[in-house]
């Protein structure tokens, strides 16, 4: 299945989820078990695709290794009080091998859940882990030369740096800004036995789903891992590490959807190197702590860079969105990521309010109550974005002028949609303070009829002369945090 252009995505975190489905029966329930109400329900919100995140085989030597972490430890208890010691399963991105982990039910059980997906319309993303692997993955014996090696001697020395598996002495795997994570093994991105081995993996793997999440995808480029390994890692090869691999997996599986996680303002450089659509943290950023104008600003990068960008104000990695904004906030900037272009995440919990982060390393979550006002909120909101036409129209960003003795205006962020069927204009106050505007879209044809706009987040009717609209734009006047997605239609049509 090729995924449709600016796709609603939802991320599930598939342990968890699986848990909770299964509590009546007393068992987690594996893929194939999940009931068709579950995703009946995921169409109908309506998304285009699921990220299971978290299917393949979790490592039992790393799991061994989560368990003696003091901080992992802490850091699950926090999350989940009631600790039992079968709740800790290990990490998902500690992968012992890229094949559907029997507790889920196994590559059939996947299979079953991906063609229940396919027959509501909805793709299927899986992750890929590039940078490091478990260290009981059976390439650290068979293919010993995709590891970054280290040495008995770097082992005594740097024993929070190195880590000895049945294969010989390997770096633990690592970023360049933080230390080793304990539980991993690095591979090596220059070595040309590793980008052998992994377009034979990926092309198994991209089999299986219509989209690959990849953790972390700049820190195989050439210029990244060069700068986290230096002289251990030697000279870089003439070819960056992404764009063979995916020309290579896609030459199998041409629909297939690469999705990657980018931080450091590394997007356009994965963009370039073939990635469909990269995480777009830095707006994430500016949400959570920055001004309006300042995300004005990020959205007047190049229209081709914002379509591959996946925009979000949660995801598993990030703290809840409910915990990290006020409520109102937290609307405001929902509103924001799901009617911008480029792609949209959801994280499952987020709908509903959840405040609690679960560590990667659980296979239950604590119960929460939901949100139910949030709830019917995000229902609306998607339903708004599907039918604007938000997937075929031409998107812009508008103009928001005030007066010399009223700035509010600055507090405000203003974009528009044009489809041949429909016009959207959504104003969205980034501040916890009132503001006014006359905000003014790029249509030319206003004057000379007057214009029904319909709010698709509450309902609200305006009715505006098109002459005023055409001279001056559409003044508004929002609470803090207060939004408008308008549909825009001449009075007397629709």
């Amino acid at each position: 299945m090729r995924l449709p252009a600016r796709p609603t995505i939802y991320e599930i975190n598939t342990a968890v989820f699986l848990e909770r489905l299964g509590r009546g029966r007393g068992r987690p329930l594996a893929l194939d078990e999940v009931p068709g109400a579950e995703w009946d329900a995921l169409a109908a919100l309506p998304v285009d695709a699921v990220w299971l995140m978290g299917v393949w085989q979790r490592s039992p030597t790393g799991l061994e290794i989560a368990l003696t972490d003091p901080a992992l430890d802490a850091g699950n208890r926090a999350a989940l009080p009631d600790l039992r010691p079968e709740d800790v399963i290990g990490s998902p991105y500690c992968v012992r091998d890229y094949v559907v982990d029997e507790r889920f039910g196994g590559p059939g059980a996947l299979a079953a859940a991906r063609a229940a997906l396919a027959a509501r319309g909805l793709g299927l993303i899986l992750d890929y882990v590039p940078n490091h692997v478990a260290p009981d993955h059976p390439w650290t014996t068979t293919r010993p030369g995709a590891f970054l090696a280290g040495s008995d001697e770097d082992l005594r020395a740097q024993p929070e740096a190195f880590l000895r598996t049945a294969g010989g002495v390997f770096a633990k795997g690592r970023d360049p800004y933080f230390a080793p994570w304990p539980d991993v093994v690095q591979l090596d991105a220059f070595a040309p036995v590793l980008r052998h081995a992994v377009a034979g993996t990926l092309t198994v793997v991209g089999g299986q789903c219509d989209g690959l999440r990849c953790d972390m995808a700049m820190l195989m480029t050439n210029e990244v891992f060069a700068r986290t390994w230096g002289e251990r890692a030697g000279p870089p090869p003439a070819e960056e590490f992404w764009p063979t691999l995916i020309a290579r997996v896609r030459a199998a599986h041409p629909d297939l959807l690469f999705m990657a996680e980018a931080y450091w303002d590394m997007e356009w450089t994965l963009q370039q190197q073939g990635f469909d659509l990269c995480y777009d943290k830095r707006l994430y950023d500016r949400l959570a702590h920055e001004s309006a104008e300042s995300v004005r600003g990020h959205l007047q990068a190049d229209a081709a860079y914002q379509e591959r960008l996946v925009r979000f104000v949660e995801n598993h990695d990030e703290p809840r969105a409910a915990a990290t904004f006020g409520p109102a906030q937290a609307r405001a900037a929902a509103v924001t990521v799901s009617t911008l272009p480029g792609a949209r995440l959801f994280h499952e919990g987020q709908l509903e309010g959840r405040r609690t982060r679960i560590p990667v390393f659980l296979g239950r979550g604590p119960d929460e109550p939901a949100d139910g006002d949030l709830r019917a909120f995000y229902e609306r909101l998607l339903r708004a974005v599907a039918d604007g036409d938000l997937r075929r129209g031409e998107w812009r960003l508008c103009a928001c002028e005030g007066w010399p003795d009223n700035d509010s205006h600055r507090r405000l962020v203003a974009w528009c949609w044009t489809a041949p069927e429909t016009r959207e204009l959504v104003v969205v106050n980034l501040a916890g303070a009132p503001a006014q505007a006359r905000v003014r879209p790029p249509w030319d044809d206003l004057r000379g009829r007057d214009w029904d706009l319909v709010d698709r987040l509450d309902g609200r009717r305006f009715e505006r002369g098109g002459d005023e609209l055409g001279s001056e734009g559409l003044y508004v006047d929002l609470d803090p945090w207060g939004a408008h997605f308008l549909a825009w239609r001449p009075m007397g049509e629709g």
